[in-house]
This record gives C-alpha cells, structure tokens and sequence, in this order.
C-alpha cells in the first residue's frame, strides 16, 4: 500500500515560543507503518493543556509546539495489519498515542496509567524519538489501538470534546458506581468538565445539584443543563442546608477552594472525586473519616473506557455544547478559555478552515 503520509506536508498551526502565539507551520508525520491509521482531521477540541503547554506553564515545552487532544476526523489510509478500521471511517484520538502495550494497566486497556508513563498527542517524544504534534493540524498518523470509532450519525463537531472532557467525568463516575439509578450528585464548577458531569447524571438517573460560587450560572444550570438543583457554595445557609444530602460528588474546579463545607455534602459512605488541579488539597481528618467518606481523583480514561463513553453518548444524545470556531481564531479562543469565557467547549473547524 502506498503511503499518502510519506510524501504528503502536513499543515497546522504552533507555537514557536513561550508567548504562546499560534500561527501557521508546516511540517511531515511519519509514514502509516503496518499498524497505524492516517486521519484526515475535521475538529480538534480546544482544553486548558494547549494553553499550559504552548506557553510552557511546565517549563517542558519543545517548540514549535503543535497543540490539540482531542482530535476527529475520517481515515484517509490504514496499515497492513489494520482491522478494526477502513478507509472513510469516523474516528477519534485523544490525549494519548503510545503506551508500552506490556504492563497491568495496558493489558487492562488502561493505557493512561502505563507505568512507563504513556506518549501524550503533543509535546511528548514517541517511540521513534520524534516530538509528537497534535490535532490543530491537517492529518495524523496513530497507531489503531489508541483511535477510536465514532459513530456516523454522531456529529464529528461535537465528538471532539468527548475525547478530553467527557472521558474525564465519564470514567471516575464508572468506576465509583456513579450509574445508579436514584442516587444523588454534586457537581462542583459549571465549565467544560462540570457540564458534562451534568450531563452524564441525568442521563444516568440521578439527582443532579450543581454547586457554583457564582449565582449567575443558576439558570444555565437548571434550564439549559437540566440540574434539578443549583447551590450556591459560598452560601452557608444554602450549604448547611444541603448537609448529608449527596451520595457523589464530582469536584472539577480548577481554582483553589476549600474542602471541608463540600465533605460536608456527602453521605455517610460518599465519595468525591477530583478531576480538576488546584495548587492543593486540604481537609480536616474528621470530615473524611467520619461518615466512612472516600476522597479519589482521576485522570482521563483508557481506551476501553472512552470507546465505551463515545457509544453511550450516542445511543444517549449526549452532545456536549460547543462555539465552532475557524483556526485563525485559535490564539483568541485560548484568551477567552483563560478568561473562562466560552459556553462550554471550543472546537476547531479543521476541516473548513485550515488552508
């Protein structure tokens, strides 16, 4: 078979220093080896980590950084020993391309916890010692077990958050029994992560209670979202009088908050999860350890786990809400996300606007 991504320049758009700015780069990927998929990208979803990482917020930036996880697009050309995948295909890739594919949780198809530390979709260096570039781009070549199905009646635009956003609610919520049909969550922070937590409770069956600090997202929240309840946290009245009234809570607030009213919250036997990176974690013993509490965080998810969420989104009409941008409205995007200024999720039209 021939190979379109060896004689074929791929264009994107990166960063070429620490201010972050984003302009137009051109640059080749790899050929399709024997078990990768070449993907002719239509969106890229736009998170907080192309912002830290174009602008070195962890100092480990390698420029020109080409940013972008959560990437969708159609397969233009798969390898020898491809199966799962043809020609035409909707497919996703997200945060991550390459793991070692040997230990526990790879053989468990939690790839993102490899204990070899898995290849991220940007700013990482691969297996052949190249410097991975991610999705504000016109095509990328992946090996076929970190792609994933997207189903064809299932908008490409809106898929492309799923990758990032919705498998980062998604997978804890699984994996702490947040499915059942009844029960009670609090969702902390009403952004791209919250909303979807929003989401996925209602469609689960729960009592969903959105608690924000900030009153003006109340309506959003209840009409729009669907919550049955909206707490404003920095209330005490309101806080107290919601005491012992949740089993879950999906904490994705990324600014720094306190813990303890929030504990307060939970059952006996409840569980918070952490989702989101504040600069630190602090509460009294006694609000975890009274009442038999659990305190987890969470990361993203495997590729079982995010087929799965891409196949329950479907078969729900779950859709994430999203502003389309085109590329060259990139570097305003990544201002108004740090000035949390987008309802809910920006997402690149690739396809349309990358010329």
């Amino acid at each position: 078979m021939s190979s379109l991504s060896a004689n074929e320049d791929c264009l994107g758009w990166a960063a070429r220093d620490a201010s972050g700015v984003l302009s137009p780069y051109s640059f080749n990927r790899r050929a399709v080896r024997s078990d990768d998929v070449s993907i002719k990208i239509t969106h890229c979803g736009i998170c907080y980590a192309d912002v830290a990482s174009t602008r070195n917020e962890h100092g480990d930036s390698k420029y020109p950084l080409v940013p972008g996880h959560e990437i969708v697009g159609i397969v233009q050309e798969v390898g020898s020993n491809v199966n799962r995948f043809k020609v035409g295909d909707h497919v996703g890739v997200g945060t991550h391309v390459n793991s070692c594919r040997d230990c526990e949780y790879c053989n468990d198809e939690e790839e993102v916890y490899c204990v070899k530390i898995p290849v991220l979709t940007f700013n990482w260096v691969d297996d052949d010692g190249t410097i991975t570039k991610g999705g504000y781009s016109s095509y990328i070549v992946v090996h076929d077990r970190y792609c994933f199905r997207i189903p064809d009646d299932y908008p490409l635009a809106s898929a492309a958050p799923l990758l990032c956003a919705g498998i980062t609610v998604y997978s804890p919520m699984i994996r702490h029994k947040m499915n059942q049909l009844g029960k009670s969550l609090g969702v902390i922070g009403l952004g791209g992560l919250g909303h979807m937590a929003v989401k996925f409770g209602k469609a689960f069956g729960l009592n969903v209670t959105v608690l924000s600090t900030s009153i003006s997202k109340k309506k959003e929240a209840l009409t729009l979202l669907g919550a049955d309840k909206f707490v404003v946290s920095s209330d005490q009245e309101q806080m107290k009088a919601e005491a012992k009234s949740l089993d879950f809570i999906i904490d994705t607030a990324a600014g720094d908050h306190p813990f303890d009213p929030y504990m307060s919250l939970l059952k006996t036997g409840g569980v918070l999860v952490l989702v989101a990176f504040p600069s630190e974690v602090k509460f009294h013993p006694a609000s975890l350890n009274i009442g038999m509490k659990t305190v987890s965080g969470s990361v993203i998810g495997g590729t079982k786990s995010t087929q799965e969420m891409i196949d329950f989104c479907s078969a729900h009409k779950i859709y994430p809400n999203i502003e389309v941008i085109p590329i060259h409205y990139a570097n305003e995007a990544l201002e108004r996300l740090i000035k949390r200024d987008v309802r809910y999720w920006f997402v690149i039209d690739i396809e349309n606007s990358l010329k």
